[in-house]
């Protein structure tokens, strides 16, 4: 090729990309919901204050006091009557004594884990995957169950504000966690700030609704409710509380009030959203979020025992509603209150449902790159989402409320076996921790995580019993069918890779002496011919073409078809008998046999015709696939699948192409025959510095220029030849090669980011280059 203006070469120009296959129908549908693919660049987080970082990761946790109380009642009104609510204060400083000891516990986790410090984390860098696994699994059930419970919840808050919605219960639930799902697959990011809002207007609500209650209460005008009315739950008759059956009862009602405390470790996951220094804040923001969350507790706590708001069997309305309504009143401002809360409390809980969709999937993608599930939950989607996680956890969502009919009494029960199960697994790996590195101030640290631990592991005990026949039976069958199950991934990929990885004895490839390509001939075709022409480039020690005898007429003719084509005749033709016509067996046979020295390597072509997808299944076999499969398994034998697609033929449409631009799609071949350049009668100075950026498609060969875009392709020279740095540069108008000779890499350059470079503009190949350029990253 020539390759300089002094023997008339043609002018060298910028790459252009001129063409794509045309999009399938499945992918244009995807484009036009969830909208253009992200580039995955722009991936990244914020940094939050401590403020945001309280809105955002906080409603979980702080919305789950919307139904902690209540689920306590559900439990005691039964048993004990009206008796219920003066035990339902005792009840509920217990469980904020366990808030204040699992606080302490996560404060320790986040001094360590200052990135983030889930019960994943740190059960596997304490006790090993395997442990970890179980953590995996309690954590993954947690937030599925989040999901359900948390869109039930925000629904039956609807409901309680608009009673005529109730029979449309379950497909509002439903449509919520669609709306959360195409949300997120979209990359509706957690910590955009307007999700900190829910937060601070439900805990501003329930201020109002906590300090219009305190007022009315001294003045004597709280009023306290009918505890008879159709569809509460049924009071029971007043009992003792030391028999078994009462001990029992009250166990069960703690177990309800313990979900109060879920949501507790999303700060220690996302310790790295904050500002700097990102542990202090997390800690300081934690020790808020549990001071607001024992408040909220409290004060539902309080004014329902005072006014006796009982739950409903049907779950609305509920009790967070009943005390709103009695402490606002019913004049213009209350029933504006009453509105304000209600909203509040559905838009927290929906929030607290939407964080799920954020740690559910980095969770599992931990899970997964650790090796314990499909590698396919590692990858991000169209939207830069991890789309398969929160499908997986759409899935479980939904068909969890299916299971329990979207009640929130029957979701609790599933809901804090997993929670406890990751506290006192984070306890406990602390303790471990703690006791092996022995840090300033270790003793009272080791303190609070076992105590944290040995308390959650109590509760974990507990709730499996009293719970056991209300589902926890389910989660204790489950969990370790899928720990099980996550191991036996685990040592599946263990033995894959082991296979995979290069030994030393294979570090440095040894030539073989002779290599052979044999092509499995079915017919004589345009398929068959394609495959030896693809043979000859290989430039094998000998061609040969083997066809397995099943048919001895189609046989035949196959054999005079193979003489008389001038494009076959310089292949030998082989014909093997199969008298038991297994194609497959015959296969191997014939490469053991040709590979039986240890200098020979045989390259086995099968010429695939590839028809309609239906039609194709339907009128043809597969013989290519079943063949190479086995095949593939042999040393020193590799088998080629060469497709060729008949179908493309048959319907006579070329190739769909669709051209990068207007400008493009009418070009014709001739117009790519570039006028020769004549010589240059000025050239720019060697030494001029270019300030202004040019358009690649504009700039002009042994001219400076600076040009503006994102790397698309980083090549390195092999480590025997000489050091080069190749980088393609593109912009709008097209690209161009930056030539780095001597090296090999440039610090912190990549694939995907923006560069800037300046240089004289040469040519290679027909195309402009820029060598040994100035040139600057853009982060």
């Amino acid at each position: 090729m020539p390759k300089s203006w002094t023997d008339d070469a043609p002018e060298p120009v910028a790459l252009q990309e001129h063409a794509h296959v045309k999009d399938p129908f499945s992918y244009k549908v995807k484009r036009f919901l969830l909208g253009g693919a992200l580039n995955r660049h722009s991936l990244g987080h914020q940094r939050l204050s401590k403020r945001y970082g309280l809105g955002i990761l906080s409603s979980d946790c702080i919305s789950s006091s919307a139904y902690g109380s209540e689920q306590i009642l559900i439990a005691l009104l039964p048993a004990f009557g009206l008796a219920a609510f003066a035990i339902l204060m005792p009840m509920t400083a217990i469980v904020l004594v366990i808030l204040v000891i699992i606080t302490l516990s996560y404060r320790n986790v986040i001094d360590v884990y200052t990135k983030t410090g889930g019960a994943y984390i740190v059960s596997r860098d304490n006790f090993g995957p395997v442990v970890a696994q179980i953590a995996a699994v309690a954590l993954m059930l947690d937030y599925i169950v989040t999901l359900a419970i948390q869109a039930a919840a925000g629904v039956a808050a609807i409901i309680s504000t608009f009673p005529s919605a109730e029979p449309y219960k379950m497909h509002m639930i439903f449509a919520v966690i669609a709306l959360l799902t195409y949300g997120n697959l979209r990359g509706v990011k957690e910590a955009g700030k307007a999700f900190a809002f829910p937060t601070y207007f439900f805990v501003g609500c329930m201020f109002i609704v906590f300090g219009m209650g305190l007022y009315r209460l001294a003045n004597g005008t709280l009023p306290v409710l009918d505890t008879d009315l159709p569809g509460a739950v049924e009071l029971g008759e007043p009992q003792g509380l030391l028999t078994f059956a009462a001990i029992f009862i009250l166990l069960r009602a703690f177990a309800n009030g313990g979900s109060s405390l879920t949501g507790l470790e999303a700060i220690s996951d996302g310790v790295a959203l904050f500002k700097a220094p990102e542990h202090v804040n997390a800690k300081r923001t934690l020790v808020i979020m549990s001071c607001l969350l024992g408040t909220l507790v409290l004060g539902v706590s309080y004014f329902a025992h005072h006014i006796y708001a009982m739950p409903y069997e049907s779950g609305v309305p509920t009790v967070i509603s009943q005390i709103a309504k009695a402490a606002v009143g019913t004049g213009a401002f209350g029933s504006f209150m009453f509105i304000m809360v209600q909203l509040a409390t559905m838009l927290i809980l929906f929030a607290g449902a939407n964080t799920t969709y954020s740690a559910f999937p980095l969770l599992v993608n931990f899970i997964a790159s650790d090796g314990y599930l499909p590698r396919q939950l590692t990858k991000r989607g169209h939207r830069l989402a991890f789309s398969n996680g929160i499908l997986l956890l759409a899935g479980g969502g939904i068909l969890l409320v299916v299971i329990t009919a979207g009640s929130v009494e029957h979701l609790v029960a599933f809901y804090a076996l997993g929670v406890f199960t990751g506290f006192t697994l984070a306890g406990f790996g602390m303790t471990r921790y703690f006791l092996r590195k022995k840090p300033k101030g270790w003793k009272i640290k080791v303190f609070i995580n076992g105590l944290a631990g040995s308390i959650s592991l109590i509760i974990v005990i507990i709730f499996s019993i009293v719970k056991f026949t209300q589902g926890a039976w389910l989660v204790l069958v489950t969990a370790p069918i899928l720990v099980a199950t996550f191991l036996r991934l685990r040592r599946q990929y263990t033995r894959e890779q082991d296979a995979l990885s290069v030994k030393t004895e294979q570090e440095r490839a040894t030539s073989m002496a002779r290599h052979m390509v044999t092509i499995f001939v079915d017919s004589v075709d345009v398929a068959t011919v394609g495959a030896v022409r693809y043979a000859r480039s290989l430039k094998p020690h000998k061609i040969r073409a083997v066809h397995f005898v099943i048919d001895d007429r189609r046989a035949e003719d196959i054999q005079k078809a193979w003489a008389v084509s001038v494009a076959l005749e310089d292949v030998q033709l082989e014909l093997i008998d199969c008298p038991d016509r297994r194609i497959v067996n015959s296969a191997l046979d014939y490469a053991i046999r040709k590979t039986e020295k240890p200098d020979v390597e045989l390259t086995i072509l099968l010429p695939r015709r590839s028809y309609s997808r239906f039609l194709g299944r339907l009128l043809h076999d597969q013989t290519a696939e079943n063949i190479a499969a086995p095949i593939s398994q042999l040393q020193r034998v590799v088998a080629t699948i060469v497709p060729f697609d008949v179908n493309r033929i048959t319907s006579g449409k070329p190739l769909a192409i669709n051209h990068a631009s207007e400008s493009l799609a009418h070009v014709k071949t001739t117009d790519f025959q570039k006028p020769t350049q004549d010589a240059p009668k000025v050239f720019a100075p060697v030494t001029h510095y270019v300030d202004d950026v040019t358009a690649i498609g504009e700039i002009q060969w042994r001219k400076r220029s600076m040009v503006h875009g994102r790397v698309t392709s980083i090549s390195t020279a092999p480590r025997g030849s000489a050091p080069i740095l190749q980088v393609e540069v593109w912009d709008h108008s097209g690209g161009i090669t930056l030539n780095f000779l001597g090296r090999r890499e440039i610090a912190g350059l990549e694939v995907g980011m923006e560069m800037r470079a300046e240089g004289m503009v040469g040519e290679e190949d027909g195309q402009l280059v820029i060598l040994n350029p100035s040139y600057e990253l853009l982060i």
